[in-house]
């Protein structure tokens, strides 16, 4: 029984090991990378413009979901002109961040995972290192870069509409008048609650495009799964530990800067 724990610890540490040295291989390898603009602009297209309609209507829904139950909350107390505060530092510091980030992972990260998958199931990455190709150079650096850039619009979109969605419950359907809504939203949003926010997301970007990434290049070292089956394992366990890294991160980032 020691033994098998040892041997899983052994595991565990030796995994992220591997996790933190292919991360930073990746980015390192972007420094002065010729022709990365089309790799980029695909990256774009990937993770921002694609992602972004799912983005947006979460974050529209989660706002109606704030706005309508933070308002019955606070009429218990008689403070409902309170709404804008508890909806917007509720969607920046928090919500915004975290949720946009789950929605580009399921949507373009395990897309990336199981691309990357199937090209080291097709022995294309094989074919880039005998091409003399960094295949992290071409696969997965110009994805961190941008994931860096796309994340925190993605946490502002989602911030913008989920605030549209708060007053839409507030003010239209309920009986909060539109001016102390919104200027409650403007006297609670400081620079140091978007700072938090842009942080969260840019750390969410880099932790979740790297994990994808990662399972997708080592798809082949799935134990006792080849071919298919072995991109399809890659590609969940991308996801959920792409998930559990953004609620992780996003408790230590809170812990550290409150």
């Amino acid at each position: 029984m020691l033994q098998t724990l040892g041997h899983r610890t052994l595991g565990a540490v030796a995994e992220l090991g591997d996790f933190a040295l292919f991360t930073s291989r990746s980015f390192s390898a972007a420094v002065g990378a010729p022709r990365l603009g089309r790799r980029i602009v695909r990256a774009v297209y990937e993770q921002g413009v694609r992602c972004l309609p799912v983005v947006l209507i979460v974050g529209a829904f989660t706002g109606l979901v704030l706005g309508l139950q933070g308002y019955y909350v606070l009429a218990r107390f008689g403070s409902e002109g309170l709404l804008g505060t508890l909806v917007s530092l509720t969607l920046t510091r928090e919500l915004a961040p975290v949720l946009a980030a789950l929605m580009v992972v399921g949507q373009a990260g395990s897309a990336i995972a199981a691309e990357i998958g199937i090209q080291r199931n097709s022995e294309q990455i094989d074919a880039l290192e005998t091409m003399g190709v960094d295949p992290r150079r071409y696969l997965v650096s110009p994805r961190l870069l941008v994931a860096v850039v796309v994340y925190p619009m993605h946490a502002a979109f989602f911030t913008l509409i989920g605030l549209v969605g708060g007053y839409l419950s507030g003010s239209v359907l309920l009986s909060l008048e539109g001016g102390i809504y919104w200027s409650s939203v403007m006297r609670a949003v400081g620079p140091e609650d978007v700072r938090e926010c842009f942080i969260k997301a840019v750390v969410f970007g880099i932790v979740t495009m790297a994990i994808c990434c990662h399972n997708g290049f080592n798809a082949h070292r799935r134990p006792g799964l080849t071919g298919a089956r072995a991109v399809s394992a890659s590609t969940t366990r991308a996801v959920v530990l792409s998930s559990i890294a953004v609620l992780a991160t996003d408790y230590l980032i809170t812990s550290a800067l409150v």
